[in-house]
């Protein structure tokens, strides 16, 4: 009887019933695969409506708490992980990927606009449909947010936003990776000549980066200690190991080690600075094997030792103290190669050349404990969770909007995520994130929002459907298919590579799925890199766009 009560009640026992219901079935019903594409995630969206199509029993305030707080540990996540490279990946190449990114979103924008007017759609339904039809949670989020803020019937309004972004959720998916097949059939793209193509890209760039051999012949600096060497040296030289001209063994550059003509010096350096390392060392030669002798090794750890995150190499001063030297670190996704003046940050792995003999004491002194790594550093979480409301509730006054804009709880924290991601550090506070912390946190974000915005929408979703709805998958196809095809013809004109071009095609939607059909075409990273270069703009664009849509519909 009282397992029963829990079913047919309306309490905080039965939400989180059902939550969890949803989840774990909608988790799953994600890792099916059907012709090769999968739901991921929104499979949590399917199944609450169809739990709440059949009358669960939820209670409508906690049901937006977790919602609400699902949703703000969603973005505050996605702003940690992309922050470091939001501003790098507009950069370079990565400013025309944008620049395409971009139009699609404007794109996409300007076709929900047309179809509110000639269908005469309200607000909150052409802002559901504008974010279903780009798979873009976040963005429905923070339209859902306003429109409770602005509307006296915003919680009717706001559901009938989540079934829009149901019902044009599928087709979201669908249609990019329509698109994609159609791009290719148009150019005719091979995609075993496309894959060759980003290779040999590839292997011209990563030339920029070398691993070289320099041989001490230039009279001016005999006699001179690799710590001068260093210091008078205009250029970026990362040192990892030595031969001295009367040994064979290599040895750690100790900054206190005389240099002698012979010597060589094994290290990294710019392609573009071998010239200058040549005129100012000696012979340079390419170093195509990573070669140790027994008494050094190389070993990757993890930086665990909170005493010395956030100190630069050069007051740390490894070398000296063991020695040792750090010729790789590994932040996240992206991988730094280090000078004097880069910090190491809790949770780094670092690439260490060393005594082997003095290895495990290297190890100990940066931390390397798993058991410190995964403990939660939520301080700075909560931290910069509020700062982040607080920021999402400050009205912004834009000329000729009826009503001030917010961010909200969705564009606040994800802001300020941004902010403190490309930050990494204020004072003593570190803001990374282990990668396993972020996708965890990103995760049960997603999951709960989702969960609750299915269970919210599903009771009316069915008769919605029918009475009128379907036109809605119509409006939806419109908004996914036009700009998506447009900027892609636009990609093959400008003769970029056609998995670059599948890359921000799907980060321009911030569609997984649809990353993940490419990835099983080719094995490469040419579609991820793209993806992940327009994700952090396409994401801010989503979320400021779907606010806007509401504001002017108001």
């Amino acid at each position: 009887m009282g397992l029963l009560e829990i079913f047919k009640s309306v309490n905080t026992a039965s939400t989180l019933v059902f939550l969890s219901v949803v989840g774990a079935l909608g988790i799953l019903l994600g890792k099916v695969k059907v012709l090769n594409i999968k739901l991921g995630v929104a499979g949590v969206l399917f199944i609450g409506l169809l739990v709440g199509h059949f009358g669960a029993c939820v209670d409508d305030q906690v049901l937006q708490f977790v919602k609400d707080f699902g949703l703000i540990l969603f973005v505050y996540a996605v702003g940690i992980d992309i922050g470091p490279r939001f501003l790098s990946s507009l950069r370079n190449n990565g400013l025309k990927l944008n620049g395409l990114a971009f139009l699609i979103v404007v794109l996409g924008l300007l076709c929900s606009v047309g179809i509110k007017v000639l269908f005469n759609l309200d607000a909150a339904t052409i802002a559901g449909l504008f974010t279903g039809a780009v798979t873009n949670t976040p963005s429905l989020g923070a339209a859902q947010s306003l429109i409770n803020d602005q509307f006296a019937n915003g919680a009717e309004l706001a559901d009938k936003a989540a079934m829009a972004y149901a019902i044009a959720y599928p087709f979201g998916i669908i249609g990019v990776i329509l698109v994609m097949v159609l791009i290719k059939i148009i150019f005719r793209f091979n995609i075993e000549k496309e894959i060759q193509s980003y290779k040999d890209e590839q292997k011209a760039e990563s030339g920029d980066i070398q691993t070289v051999q320099v041989k001490v012949t230039n009279p001016n600096i005999f006699g001179q200690t690799i710590q001068e060497l260093a210091k008078n040296l205009k250029v970026e030289f990362v040192m990892s190991r030595l031969i001295k001209s009367n040994e064979n063994e290599y040895i750690v550059p100790d900054a206190k080690i005389i240099l002698e003509e012979g010597d060589i010096i094994i290290g990294l350096c710019k392609q573009a600075e071998i010239g200058t390392l040549k005129a100012f060392i000696g012979d340079v030669s390419l170093q195509p094997k990573f070669k140790m002798s027994e008494n050094l090794t190389m070993r990757h750890i993890l930086v665990t030792n909170k005493k010395i995150a956030g100190k630069t190499l050069k007051s740390i001063n490894l070398t000296s103290m063991f020695p040792a030297n750090i010729t790789r670190i590994f932040r996240g996704e992206t991988e730094i190669i280090p000078t004097g003046y880069t910090t190491l940050e809790f949770g780094d792995t670092i690439r260490v050349v060393g005594n082997t003999e003095k290895m495990d004491k290297v190890a100990t002194f940066l931390g390397n404990s798993q058991r410190d790594l995964s403990h939660p550093n939520l301080i700075p979480l909560f931290i910069g969770i509020f700062l982040g409301i607080l920021v999402g509730s400050i009205p912004i006054f834009i000329p000729g909007l009826p009503a001030p804009a917010k961010l909200g709880l969705a564009g606040g924290p994800l802001i300020i995520a941004l902010i403190l991601g490309h930050k990494g550090r204020v004072g003593k506070l570190d803001f990374y994130m282990t990668p396993s912390a972020n996708r965890f946190i990103r995760e049960l974000g997603i999951v709960l929002f989702l969960a609750c915005v299915g269970l919210g929408s599903g009771g009316d979703f069915w008769e919605t459907l029918v009475n009128g709805g379907y036109m809605w998958m119509l409006y939806a196809a419109i908004i996914t298919f036009v700009p998506l095809f447009i900027v892609g013809i636009i990609g093959g004109l400008m003769k970029i590579n056609y998995l670059t071009i599948c890359g921000y095609l799907a980060g321009a939607m911030t569609d997984a799925p649809a990353l993940g059909f490419v990835n099983d075409m080719a094995p490469v990273q040419a579609q991820a890199t793209a993806y992940a270069t327009v994700y952090p703009l396409t994401m801010f664009l989503r979320i400021l766009c779907a606010q806007l849509l509401v504001l002017i519909f108001l």
